[in-house]
């Protein structure tokens, strides 16, 4: 299932919306997260991203097992890069629950809804822990992509090109 893509490798095209999907989850779900303005307006496209970042994040994961399962001469490697991306997954799937709880947690009822219009006063301390942990989940995420994009790169270039 997470092989080919025509005649492609699934891997080489997930891979390319793994690096602009989830560091741009992560960067909206920090201007979520510390922008009580915008909550309304970001709810919606921040736990579509952090949902969406974590099925990309697995999709990418299991079509690169599968690619190299195709040619076990790769395994060694790509070793650092499938242990990164193990990684990534995982933070992913915690990116994804911590910005569902953000959903649910940081915006609460419209004022135009509850009638009583914005809320004011001191930020509760449960928004300020999911706040804290969308922000610290963000940065993880990004940079634990940059870390598995780089260590695939250099599974795949080291050596190609003389400089």
């Amino acid at each position: 299932m997470f092989e080919r893509f025509g005649d492609l490798p699934l891997h080489v095209l997930v891979i390319h919306l793994a690096v602009v999907l989830l560091p741009a989850s992560a960067l909206v779900a920090i201007v979520f997260a510390v922008m009580p303005r915008w909550r309304r307006l970001l709810r919606w496209p921040t736990l579509l991203l952090g949902i969406g970042s974590a099925v990309v994040a697995f999709v990418a994961k299991e079509s690169g097992e599968a690619f190299v399962a195709a040619k076990p001469a790769l395994a060694q490697l790509v070793r650092e890069h499938e242990e990164r991306g193990d990684l990534l997954f995982w933070y992913s799937i915690g990116f994804a629950f911590i910005t569902i709880l953000g959903a649910l947690w940081l915006t609460g009822r419209s004022a135009l809804a509850s009638g009583r219009g914005a809320r004011t006063g001191a930020r509760r301390p449960v928004e300020l822990v999911v706040s804290a942990g969308l922000v610290v989940m963000s940065v993880l995420m990004l940079w634990q992509t940059v870390r598995t994009g780089d260590a695939g790169a250099r599974a795949v270039w080291e050596g190609t090109f003389s400089s």
